[in-house]
């Protein structure tokens, strides 16, 4: 125990005698370095043995010791992008787009074709090749000289191949009454007897009024308020809205839209033309019998109410109403300035189409159901309790009146100066416009109540003993006799005609083989004609 703290005493004795001679050495050499400083020399001289002279010698100073170097913290650096790489320009891919018409299924030259930025027009086989970026999913924008422009959108991914259509206006049936002045006949339609059925479709209930025909799909109604696109190519429904009211009359083709009336409460609907959305409702509060005819966005009309209406379908109000006093069935027909309508007080209003105003006012020996029809500076007007048809000239003047001896519900046809409609009597009558005058009269054995209708010379006339005839207005030639009818009998375009029947629509074409667009030489196999049914 004693040996030990011995020894450790000795040992902190030698450590503290060891850092004073340190602490020692330390001071004088500070000492000397801060004398040579004030002395302002820094040289020694030494005796030269030798010579007897002084020699200087340079003592060269302690060496500098310099601070150690400040740390700086490490900073991870940021991990570099990679370059990007330039794309190669990719060569211009080619897209075929075959134009066709739409109503006649033949291929259309000299047709502009864009895709995006870029333009083509078709050759002679109606194809216009595109150079595009890429192919994916583009829009695809056709017109040519007499046709509507269209836009469709196309898959090019897979194929580079596609098929757009085209319709002429001249070639579609957008209203009842074929147009504005309601004259029943479509001019530039080209098709004739003998026909053939492609397809037909089952409605499910009463149709009174003919379905209208544009850009490929028919719009027809049935009396129970059922709204039906159809393809005319196919006869398949593209789309179906319930209105849940009573419908007695056709819709109208009004740009993109489809404007229909209806009885019940009495409503007017926009609807869009691609799915049958509803754009608008209109309260009327009478029931509305009258087809709509639009011109430059008006909508004329009349209602059980009494009144003639002008609507704006743009601005959405009323342009202006007219008060007739008379329950009104009667469609309105135009002409460049004035309305044309019947009431049930046989009168024949004539308003003018800016403001409604009452111009006159001929009358008839009864009740005026059916529509007037407009040509050349004359109007056929019907009487259902009259039993006649009246002419009279767009200023009011009386031309000539046939009695029929029965009711005479049927709205006229206006064709090349002769006029065509039948009356419950069964008679299909073919008169001379300008005098009355009979040219050929075709019984059919059971009462006319539809419009009667005329395409390419041949005029039809649908009877309650469910026929269809079609009789060559030359003539009197009966070309056709269609074991189906009710009311009005035919509509269509410049593909197919529409017959309609109590509750089915039929569409034919004539029976020469129709060649099929893109394969020369290809002829289309006969269609197995559809069941009858009513």
């Amino acid at each position: 125990m004693t040996l030990s703290f011995l020894s450790k005493a000795v040992s902190l004795q030698k450590t503290r005698a060891e850092r004073r001679r340190r602490r020692l050495v330390f001071v004088l050499a500070a000492g000397l370095t801060s004398g040579c400083l004030l002395g302002g020399c820094g040289n020694v001289t030494e005796p030269d043995t030798s010579t007897g002279a002084q020699t200087q010698t340079r003592v060269q100073p302690p060496p500098h010791r310099s601070s150690p170097p400040r740390a700086h913290p490490i900073v991870p650096s940021k991990p570099s992008k990679p370059a990007k790489l330039r794309r190669k320009p990719t060569r211009p891919q080619r897209v075929v787009v075959t134009v066709l018409n739409g109503d006649t299924n033949r291929r259309v030259a000299g047709a502009r074709v864009n895709i995006g930025a870029r333009t083509a027009f078709s050759d002679g086989d109606g194809q216009a090749i595109v150079e595009v970026h890429r192919r994916a999913t583009l829009i695809v924008r056709a017109s040519a000289d007499g046709y509507r422009k269209r836009s469709q959108i196309f898959s090019f991914r897979r194929n580079g191949r596609r098929t757009i259509r085209i319709y002429r206006p001249a070639l579609q049936w957008p209203m009842y009454g074929a147009d504005p002045a309601r004259t029943q006949a479509q001019t530039a339609i080209r098709l004739r007897p003998p026909f053939r059925v492609v397809w037909s479709r089952d409605l499910r209930s009463l149709v009174e009024f003919p379905a209208v025909v544009s850009d490929g799909m028919a719009y027809v109604a049935n009396v129970r308020g059922v709204v039906r696109a159809i393809s005319m190519r196919t006869g398949a429904v593209a789309w179906r809205r319930q209105l849940h009211t009573v419908m007695a009359a056709s819709p109208a083709v009004a740009g993109g839209s489809l404007v229909v009336h209806t009885m019940g409460r009495g409503n007017v609907y926009v609807l869009r033309r691609s799915d049958g959305r509803i754009l608008l409702r209109r309260y009327i509060g009478s029931p509305i019998e009258s087809s709509p005819v639009i011109e430059h966005g008006i909508d004329y009309f009349g209602a059980w109410d009494g009144r003639v209406y002008a609507f704006n379908l743009r601005r959405r109000k009323f342009r202006w109403v007219f008060r007739s006093g008379y329950k009104i069935t009667a469609a309105a027909a135009l002409d460049h300035a004035n309305v044309f309508i019947g009431d049930n007080g046989g009168r024949l209003l004539v308003l003018s189409k800016r403001n409604g105003r009452l111009r006159f006012a001929p009358s008839v020996n009864g009740k005026i159901y059916g529509a007037a029809a407009v040509d050349r500076g004359r109007v056929f007007v019907p009487s259902s309790t009259g039993n006649s048809l009246t002419a009279f000239t767009t200023a009011g003047r009386r031309l000539w009146t046939r009695v029929t001896g029965n009711y005479v519900y049927s709205s006229p046809a206006v064709w090349r100066g002769r006029v065509f409609f039948g009356s419950y009597n069964g008679v299909f009558y073919c008169l001379s416009a300008a005098s009355g005058r009979t040219l050929w009269a075709l019984q059919t054995g059971a009462p006319i109540s539809g419009a009667a209708v005329v395409v390419s010379g041949v005029a039809y006339a649908g009877n309650f003993a469910h026929r269809i005839y079609g009789v060559d207005t030359a003539s009197g030639r009966v070309l056709i006799r269609f074991p189906h009818g009710e009311y009005v009998p035919v509509s269509g375009n410049g593909q197919r005609l529409l017959f309609h029947g109590y509750s089915r629509i039929w569409a034919l074409e004539p029976k020469a083989a129709t060649k099929v667009a893109g394969k020369p030489g290809h002829v289309r196999r006969p269609v197995r004609k559809a069941r009858s049914s009513r």
